[in-house]
C-alpha cells in the first residue's frame, strides 16, 4: 500500500513560542566542515516560516542553514527537490558554494533531531 503524504501550499504551523533552556545551545550544523562540492537544492526566494523571522530563503534550508548532500542523486536530496517543486519553489540542483552562507549536512541535521530555530519574545 502506497502511502501518500500530504503537502499543502503555504501551510505553516508554528509554536506559541519556541526559547532553548538555558544550557541547550541552538544547533549550528557542522563545525568548521566545509561542503564545497557537495549539492543543495536552490529555489526561489521564500520567506521563512517562524512568526517574525524577516530571514528569505533561497535554499532549503534548516535554522537557516543550507542543507547539502554528498550525492547529487541521493534519494533524500531528490526527494527534498521534488516537494519544493509540488510547492512551486522552483528547485534546482546546484554544487554548493560557501558563498550561499552556512551550511548543513542533511544527516547530520537529521541525527541532531531535524532542529529549527525559535523566535525568543
Amino acid at each position: 500500500m502506497e502511502r501518500e503524504e500530504d503537502v499543502r501550499l503555504g501551510r505553516v504551523e508554528v509554536l506559541e513560542e519556541t526559547v532553548p533552556a538555558e544550557d541547550e545551545e541552538l544547533w549550528t550544523g557542522d563545525d568548521g566542515f566545509e561542503h564545497v562540492g557537495w549539492f543543495c537544492v536552490r529555489t526561489d526566494p521564500f520567506p521563512c516560516p517562524a512568526e517574525g523571522c524577516f530571514f528569505i530563503a533561497e535554499f532549503m534550508t534548516a535554522a537557516h542553514l543550507v542543507l547539502v548532500w554528498q550525492e547529487r542523486d541521493d534519494p533524500n536530496l531528490l526527494r527534498h527537490a521534488q516537494r519544493a517543486k509540488e510547492v512551486g519553489r522552483n528547485p534546482r540542483i546546484v554544487s554548493y558554494e560557501m558563498s550561499y552562507g552556512p551550511s548543513a549536512s542533511y544527516y547530520a541535521w537529521e541525527a541532531a533531531g531535524r532542529p529549527v530555530h525559535g523566535i525568543r519574545r
